[in-house]
């Protein structure tokens, strides 16, 4: 690839977009056009075009190289199950995924699949839940939602969700309880693997700054 074409980066918007652009400025990253956009979900910059977009597209977009690379959740890398390039953890943007069920209801739920062989659970990662419930040799019947887990079981709809949680508060403040946890999850720089191939100076070289910027900004006690 040509060093006249930008290279593209897909950020998310979101909780990630404040710490991936302090990340990208302490590498060195001119991050100046993306501190405003408005309304713009394309905003070019020195050597680089930026495509803002919804956390859960970010893996589509370097799966088919519609990005050469791109900062991203490890939760929406392994739901999507894409074909990509993880190349750094970034250190940023912590949280857990984790198995709730409201609390209480503990002994209803096992008589309850113990008498019918399933447990229901509620979820906006199918993908992640079935694997995690597979490897334990459980059934599921997997209810895909998209926003405010914590209501299936308060409801009736769902024994137990599968959600991402930081602190854990909105689950306490809605009675339910961690039972336990799936994987951890942190902001990743990922690549097209044909982009990495092409381009392996620009997307191997900023991969390494931007390595060396999280932990310089770690050892400052003051992750991204």
């Amino acid at each position: 690839m040509s060093e006249s074409t930008p290279l593209r980066m897909a950020v998310p918007k979101g909780s990630l977009f404040d710490g991936s652009l302090a990340l990208l400025a302490e590498a060195g990253v001119d991050v100046g056009a993306l501190a405003d956009p408005g309304r713009q979900l394309v905003v070019e910059a020195p050597g680089m075009q930026f495509i803002i977009g919804r956390p859960t597209d970010i893996p589509t977009y370097v799966a088919y190289g519609v990005a050469d690379v791109a900062i991203c959740g490890a939760d929406v890398l392994v739901e999507a199950g894409l074909d990509t390039l993880e190349l750094v953890d970034l250190a940023f943007g912590g949280c857990r995924f984790i198995v709730a069920e409201s609390i209480g209801n503990e002994r209803t739920i096992e008589e309850s699949y113990r008498h019918l062989g399933v447990l229901r659970v509620a979820t906006k990662y199918p993908r992640v839940t079935e694997a995690h419930f597979a490897a334990q040799g459980v059934q599921v019947e997997v209810v895909k939602l998209h926003g405010n887990i914590e209501l299936a079981p308060l409801l009736g709809l769902a024994d137990r969700i599968v959600d991402i949680t930081a602190s854990g508060r909105t689950l306490s403040e809605n009675g339910l309880r961690v039972v336990e946890e799936v994987m951890s999850s942190t902001a990743r720089f990922v690549a097209n693997p044909v982009s990495a191939r092409t381009d392996a100076a620009r997307v191997f070289g900023l991969a390494d700054r931007l390595e060396a910027a999280a932990r310089r900004m770690e050892g400052r006690g003051g992750q991204a």
